[in-house]
């Protein structure tokens, strides 16, 4: 089948935060549908929507109650029915999130599970307490805290990676699997073309043994990547999507590209692309919460590593996981749009299928959090408490987590002026931020200086030059503020050159400029604040 993820522009959509239908301050499914036309205009071509399944959202979506019905707050089967015939008529894909790690607590598998009813007692890992009523072993959850939770009903401690509303499956038991290949072969019917597959580097524990004392997560050793985990993916692609039109990308938890070359070899037929973070972390210590100087040259040698070591991959800056990508790599002052544009084109520029998250194509930015208390995210409450725990100073890890929270990032889609940015006529679930009046689509639509014009230009120009879809990458030069990279194809080949700064600064390449986010039509090798420009290089 034609590789056509290869050719198109995924959106992602955090449901609950992209467009109000009913005034409940709720994104839903029926506001995603009232705004097709405006991402068809960006040019997209897939959309990846978040979980909309049941979820009683302890962790947003991500601890699923049912895993074939969709949650009454976003809608209903037949409004996910209708979003598909919408989108396909527009020439758009949906993926969906694919989230099979761990489940909800309030699951009726982990409700059996706990009375131990059959089939369901060992769809979960349980264990009993150690000699001394300890947990069964040191491990530690991505969400801080011991991995393990006593439950009184079944008198043994369940297994949660992350939060202790969110019980992983046990993916020895062979009933798990044929439940899970069921629920995809159900999506896939419905009309899905495909998955962004959560945690999906995780699911199977080899062993239950004691970890490794590490600055991260303890006992990683015991379930990443395992050989086992390699299979159960091949065994999806055999077993259900290869009878589908469809591709996978997934997220994988510390991920490094030897790990991820091999997720990703087609001849091993696991993963089509997968989800990293080194590229966004390039200015953080251990943890995104724990800042350090930025350099442009470390971020183009992670680019670098990731561009030459797999064929093909996912392209992102923004996700629902990550903060804002012009209050993290830009400016989201003085130089709001030329860094935002500066940003776009980094995206657009890579080698792989971009993944552009819900208004970062506005430039939208951080949310301006004042107190952890208007925080509704879960990781930032615990990455609070274990930094209270060490002694941090309240003033720094304020500082530290309101730069970085995952909430910034979910915050409502600024679509206007209007009163709550047009999101909604209730009170949003999550404050709008502050800047909505001047950023916002309105605004922007019929701006031809705008930041979402600047999006729209550079998506088609992608969408047309095959260098910038398929052409080699070669980095080319690097400083604490500038790079510059190489994008060639054929004998024709394209330079790339991006400021991270507000100072000037010189670089030894000419050309006739295909774009450039201050408009220039020419340029003199000097490179503008937080300017990008693209050239065809002279032929001497």
């Amino acid at each position: 089948m034609a590789q056509w993820w290869k050719d198109r522009v995924v959106y992602q959509i955090y449901p609950r935060s992209f467009q109000d239908s009913n005034g409940d301050g709720i994104g839903d499914i029926p506001g995603i549908i009232s705004r097709l036309e405006e991402l068809s205009k960006l040019g997209v071509g897939i959309l990846w929507l978040s979980p909309v399944y049941c979820s009683p959202d302890a962790d947003n979506g991500y601890d699923i109650s049912d895993y074939k019905d969709i949650d009454p707050k976003f809608g209903t089967l037949a409004d996910m029915d209708r979003l598909f015939q919408e989108a396909k008529r527009r020439d758009i894909r949906i993926i969906m999130d694919l989230v099979i790690n761990h489940t909800s607590d309030e699951h009726e598998w982990f409700r059996k599970s706990r009375r131990r009813e059959e089939p369901y007692a060992n769809y979960y890992i349980w264990k009993p307490a150690k000699n001394g009523g300890g947990p069964p072993n040191n491990w530690t959850s991505f969400f801080m805290g011991s991995v393990w939770e006593w439950d009184e009903r079944r008198g043994e401690y369940y297994l949660h990676l992350f939060d202790k509303k969110q019980p992983d499956l046990n993916w020895r038991n062979p009933r798990v699997m044929a439940e899970v290949k069921e629920i995809m072969r159900f999506w896939l019917t419905r009309g899905a073309a495909g998955f962004r597959c959560d945690v999906i580097n995780v699911l199977y524990k080899a062993s239950f043994a004691d970890g490794k004392r590490r600055a991260a997560v303890c006992g990683l050793e015991h379930y990443k990547s395992q050989e086992r985990n390699h299979e159960i993916l091949r065994e999806f692609r055999r077993d259900v999507l290869d009878d589908f039109d469809c591709f996978t990308v997934g997220e994988c938890a510390f991920v490094d590209v030897e790990e991820a070359r091999r997720l990703c070899d087609p001849k091993a037929r696991e993963l089509d692309m997968l989800i990293y973070f080194n590229h966004l972390e390039v200015d953080r210590r251990v943890a995104r919460y724990m800042p350090k100087p930025f350099s442009a040259k470390r971020l183009l040698g992670v680019l670098t590593e990731w561009q030459t070591e797999l064929d093909w991959n996912a392209v992102y800056l923004e996700n629902h996981d990550q903060p804002r990508i012009v209050s993290h790599y830009g400016d989201d002052k003085r130089y709001w749009a030329r860094s935002a544009k500066m940003l776009a084109t980094l995206e657009l520029t890579l080698r792989g299928t971009p993944f552009i998250y819900e208004g970062q194509e506005l430039g939208m930015t951080n949310a301006g959090f004042k107190s952890i208390g208007e925080l509704d995210d879960v990781e930032s409450h615990n990455i609070d408490d274990l930094m209270h725990s060490f002694c941090i100073p309240k003033f720094l890890r304020l500082k530290w987590i309101l730069l970085a929270s995952r909430d910034n990032a979910r915050t409502p889609v600024q679509w206007s002026a209007e009163e709550n940015a047009g999101f909604t006529t209730g009170k949003p679930w999550l404050p709008v931020t502050a800047n909505y009046r001047t950023i916002n689509y309105a605004a922007q639509d019929n701006d031809e200086d705008s930041v979402l014009n600047y999006y729209r230009k550079l998506i088609a120009l992608r969408a047309g030059n095959d260098i910038l879809k398929y052409g080699a990458f070669t980095p080319l030069f690097a400083n604490r503020r500038v790079m510059a990279y190489k994008r060639e194809l054929n004998g024709e080949a394209l330079t790339v050159m991006l400021s991270f700064s507000k100072q000037k600064a010189r670089v030894p390449y000419r050309g006739s400029i295909v774009t450039d986010n201050y408009g220039r039509t020419a340029f003199d090798g000097i490179l503008q604040p937080y300017e990008a420009v693209v050239i065809k290089e002279s032929r001497q």
